[in-house]
């Protein structure tokens, strides 16, 4: 795995700096020039949508986890969010990072149903979001019916597994594997303490749904708040270097760049998948591919300054618990 790893973020490196050698260089220097200070809205934006989001992650805990300062989940977000965007793990090293942190305080089956549960919300708000604007935008925009095809066969898919992974969680069946192999003496000790911790987190998981039925929903509403700001940051874009902007391009922008994105899930960090997308889209919709190039080389220093934010937040949490362990003994 860390060998596909590697090779697909030298791939998207390569088409990246295919993309930058094709277009020019100078191209995209002007671009930015024009941006200026413009700039940075874009990057303040990407904080707004990280707090829509933690409030989002919020409606998803349970019990005393809901009692934590706000101020604190969303420092734990940003700094899993700072490792999945560091690390190669397809988002799990930064799930694995907040449950880690939240553990430190809190104890229990609890912090993993928050996670599940939140990565749900997230990705079923984000593909509902996608579909219904696609459904409602981008059949006034001028793009081929092959684009669109493929983009309603693409959610359909997504969108099976989504509900599929859903349906399993309210059912409490997560580790039905890992009980059967026990049940059937498979697997020894390993198997049994995993079917202990698992089914606990099924019996959070059915619990959560029956008594917080309205969370879910709400949670993905903090979430859809956060993809809009995605699309401001499109439309400031566009205004500054075109001043012919309109929420509606913005927003056919951000929909299909959003769809390439879901489609690119498995390479880390997207690396390459959104200068290319964002140049693939920007041409779509009518617009020189090199400010495609340059808007997603804007979100990338948008997501390197806020992964950076992240990982000191992070590393302070480290030595934190560090020096607080040292004083317990």
């Amino acid at each position: 795995m860390k060998k596909f790893h590697f090779i697909v973020i030298i791939i998207g490196l390569l088409i990246l700096f295919f993309l930058i050698w094709k277009i020019g260089i100078k191209e995209i220097l002007y671009n930015f020039k024009i941006l200026g200070w413009g700039l940075v809205p874009i990057v303040l934006l990407e904080g707004v949508a990280d707090i829509f989001h933690t409030f989002g992650w919020k409606a998803c805990l349970m019990n005393q986890l809901r009692q934590i300062p706000f101020s604190k989940i969303f420092c734990i977000k940003l700094a899993g969010s700072s490792i999945n965007y560091l690390t190669p793990t397809l988002d799990l090293g930064g799930e694995v990072t907040k449950g880690t942190l939240l553990a430190v305080d809190h104890k229990g089956p609890e912090i993993a149903t928050g996670l599940i549960v939140d990565k749900l919300s997230f990705a079923l708000s984000k593909l509902l979001f996608v579909v219904i604007g696609s459904l409602t935008l981008l059949w006034d925009i001028d793009i081929s019916p092959a684009i669109r095809t493929a983009i309603f066969l693409g959610s359909a898919a997504l969108g099976g597994g989504i509900l599929g992974f859903l349906i399993v969680q309210r059912s409490g069946k997560l580790g039905s594997i890992v009980r059967w192999l026990e049940s059937h003496n498979l697997g020894g000790s390993l198997i049994k303490k995993s079917s202990e911790h698992i089914t606990q987190i099924d019996n959070e998981l059915k619990r959560f749904y029956k008594e917080h039925p309205y969370n879910l929903p709400i949670s993905m509403l903090w979430h859809s708040l956060g993809f809009v700001c995605g699309i401001i940051q499109c439309w400031i874009f566009l205004w500054i270097l075109t001043k012919e902007s309109s929420l509606v391009i913005a927003s056919g922008i951000w929909l299909l760049g959003t769809w390439i994105d879901l489609v690119g899930f498995a390479i880390p960090s997207h690396v390459g998948v959104i200068e290319a997308g964002r140049a693939l889209v920007f041409k779509v919709m009518g617009f020189e591919a090199s400010l495609g190039l340059s808007f997603g080389l804007a979100l990338r220093i948008e997501q390197l300054f806020w992964a950076g934010v992240g990982l000191l937040i992070y590393m302070w949490y480290l030595i934190k618990n560090s020096y607080l362990r040292r004083e317990e003994k």
